[in-house]
């Protein structure tokens, strides 16, 4: 079985190890570009070891966005922006993907520290969309869209594709989780239409199957292409495992290489039971039952234990959020821990152990 720190080659692209930094949102763009604290930010992990950084969830349009404080990827400007901080992680032999997204229900939030939740149009706020006019609580209730409108968005997915390659990404994921627009299509808990995108499993999963087909056609052959699932809406009535295993190989068939296992995102008071890889077995499931490549998330933080779960088959990769921030060369350190012999970029090198 693979270790943490073996490489993984998919398609093009290897990856130095098995250690990534996942998607976090930093609420620190201005007009949808990124700045000086994303290069803070996306640079600290570049300097640190890891194998892959993944960019914040970023809107395929301007109504996509989470808030009025996420990056887009949807004019020149933005690109431009995002092609300096992709430039610094190749300077450091580190492979930087982007998270492409639409926030739906869940979008158009003020920053946090606000005194409100839902950013005004005199902030910049704009009625949101989802596949059903079914509000997330707290939210206002959304716009459904029309089928056209679903069409139009499979398209925007696609042209963002285009300028994450404009920009220098090395691979694309596509956001389908925690509730935002692509999972309220396949949960049934948010999809109520009665159009070709709702019913059944099959209409519920057309958008992200055709989004999927279309931000693989957009981007190189020999690109990566991730997808972020909720792999369980943890909800009777909700999204399940079993149809997550079944999206799996459809998924693949599609060009996907890898799925990114969250879960979660689309029911405010889910009966979650949170603890130390709390969604591993998801992964576990999909990987081992679904046959696809698969990552892990949810409260790793030691060495060791990452070190299991590649070791043993449970994912084929760690994505890590909070011990990033706490310590964002987490990778040099679990070096040290596993007795791993691994090069530290020289202008630090002399704080290696």
């Amino acid at each position: 079985m693979p270790h943490l720190f073996d490489p993984l080659t998919l398609r093009g692209t290897t990856f130095a190890n098995r250690i990534w930094v996942s998607p976090m949102c930093q609420y620190s763009a201005h007009h949808g570009i990124v700045g000086d604290w994303h290069m803070a930010h996306l640079g600290a992990f570049a300097t640190g070891g890891t194998g892959l950084i993944v960019a914040e969830a970023t809107g395929v349009v301007p109504e996509g966005r989470i808030s009025i404080g996420c990056p887009g990827l949807y004019n020149d400007e933005q690109v431009s922006a995002w092609k300096k901080i992709t430039d610094f992680a190749h300077t450091q032999d580190v492979k930087i993907g982007i998270q492409l997204a639409h926030a739906g229900r869940k979008g158009g939030s003020a920053l946090p520290g606000s005194d409100h939740t839902i950013a005004t149009p005199e902030e910049g706020g704009w009625q949101t969309v989802a596949p059903s006019a079914i509000a997330f609580p707290g939210y206002p209730e959304p716009r459904a869209l029309s089928t056209d409108e679903v069409k139009g968005l499979v398209k925007s997915f696609g042209d963002a594709a285009r300028n994450a390659v404009a920009a220098g990404f090395d691979l694309v994921e596509i956001h389908a989780a925690h509730g935002y627009l692509i999972h309220e299509f396949y949960s049934p808990l948010s999809n109520t239409r009665t159009d070709e995108y709702g019913g059944s499993y099959e209409n519920r999963t057309r958008f992200l199957k055709e989004v999927t087909a279309e931000v693989r056609a957009a981007i190189p052959a020999d690109m990566p292409l991730f997808v972020r699932i909720s792999a369980s809406d943890w909800t009777d009535g909700g999204w399940t495992i079993e149809e997550s295993v079944k999206l799996a190989p459809e998924l693949t068939a599609l060009g996907v290489d890898l799925i990114d296992v969250s879960s979660g995102g689309n029911v405010a008071k889910a009966n979650i039971t949170v603890g130390p890889g709390y969604q591993v077995h998801f992964s576990d499931a999909i990987r081992n039952s679904g046959g696809a490549m698969t990552s892990t998330v949810g409260m790793i933080t030691e060495p060791e234990q990452a070190e299991e779960l590649v070791a043993s088959g449970k994912a084929d990769a760690i994505m890590m959020a909070r011990a990033f921030l706490r310590n964002p060369r987490w990778p040099l350190h679990a070096a040290a821990v596993l007795g791993q012999e691994v090069k530290w970029p020289l202008p630090i090198a002399r704080g290696k152990l």
